[in-house]
């Protein structure tokens, strides 16, 4: 499906030498949520200083949304008309249906120089990452090969890396396997979530493309194969992930909660009745229990102190985990100073997982 601006013009040509914009290079863009609209404003406001024009931008069909289901419009179609900028969104670029290769043909009527792809969700056949003149780039959300795949923000933060980045790649037809241009690092926060690593994702992947683009011949003539064997699968989120096993160390946990908020959320069951673990404070070493993981130790005004498993091959008591943020089945979100006023939870409560 194609959506055009009433003001788009689709008649310029790198081969119209009356057209001022003959010599910029011609750029497709193709990406889905807000990760990639941050990307394609700043490129739309740079196509001038950049040398570039956007000519279409592809993005994944309108999907039903909310309560209502009603069809909602992703991040980069909204920011693709604002700016008059012609949209298409095609639901398969397979050659082995009719679909498929009207997608090809269409893209094809853009004569793109280059593809720029960032989260867009949909697979790029050979036949597609080959039409571009200098083929499709990706903005990718880790420092490649470290988290290939569709969550590279949330395994680095589960996982406890230290730092991520951006890798600007030129694609090929693996899972993010193809030959880095350009890697810009970012170190992870001791306080960082998923939320807001994606937004620092999301901003240094906009300035990371845009210093690509500046010289692309140099950073394609410079590309760096990847090494397979330091890669690891970024595997897409479940919610299931989000369940608290109390039996792991406190700092694992710790890294859950942040790894997975917004989404899924990490969460435990209490009385059999589930509650979402919002937020907690960093682990505190020195603090350690000989209660059984899952008891809660105390609750306090400024936290609610939770026994966890002890950490891998330690002789030590068991960690612990200081809770700031829980919500209760059916409740608003609460702070621990709420929670300590109230009766909802009492010391020797204890967390549990889901009876099946």
């Amino acid at each position: 499906m194609t959506t055009t601006a009433p003001t788009f013009d689709t008649s310029n040509s790198l081969t119209d030498h009356n057209n001022p914009t003959t010599n910029r290079l011609r750029i497709v863009f193709a990406g889905t949520p807000e990760f990639a609209a941050i990307s394609l404003e700043s490129l739309i406001s740079q196509q001038e200083a950049l040398n570039i024009e956007i000519v279409a931008v592809y993005t994944q069909p309108d999907r039903k949304a909310g309560r209502g289901q009603k069809l909602s419009a992703s991040a980069v179609k909204e920011v693709a008309l604002a700016n008059d900028i012609t949209v298409e969104q095609p639901v398969t670029f397979k050659k082995s249906s009719a679909e498929g290769l009207a997608a090809r043909q269409t893209l094809r009527t853009y004569q793109p120089d280059v593809m720029i792809v960032a989260a867009y969700g949909l697979i790029l056949p050979i036949g597609v990452l080959e039409t571009p003149t200098y083929g499709c780039l990706n903005i990718h959300a880790s420092l490649l090969p470290r988290w290939r795949g569709a969550a590279p923000i949330h395994r680095a933060l589960l996982a406890g890396d230290d730092e991520t980045g951006i890798t600007i790649m030129q694609m090929d037809k693996g899972l993010d396997t193809g030959d880095m241009l350009y890697k810009v690092s970012e170190s992870i926060a001791s306080d960082d979530t998923a939320a807001r690593l994606h937004d620092k994702m999301a901003a240094l992947g906009a300035t990371a493309i845009s210093t690509v683009l500046k010289d692309l011949a140099a950073y394609q003539a410079q590309a760096i194969a990847q090494d397979d064997s330091q890669a690891n699968y970024a595997e897409k989120l479940v919610k299931t992930e989000g369940e608290v096993d109390w039996s792991q160390p406190a700092a694992a946990i710790e890294r859950q909660i942040r790894g997975l908020t917004p989404w899924p959320g990490a969460y435990t069951f209490l009385a059999g009745q589930r509650v979402k673990v919002l937020a907690s404070l960093p682990v505190n070493t020195s603090q350690q229990t000989n209660e059984p993981a899952g008891t809660v130790i105390s609750v306090g005004r400024k936290a609610i102190l939770v026994a966890c498993g002890k950490e891998r091959d330690a002789e030590s008591s068991a960690t612990t985990l200081a809770i700031t943020h829980l919500q209760f089945a059916g409740g608003k979100p609460m702070t621990a100073e709420q929670i300590c006023h109230g009766d909802q939870l009492n010391d020797g409560d204890q967390f549990t997982t889901e009876t099946k």
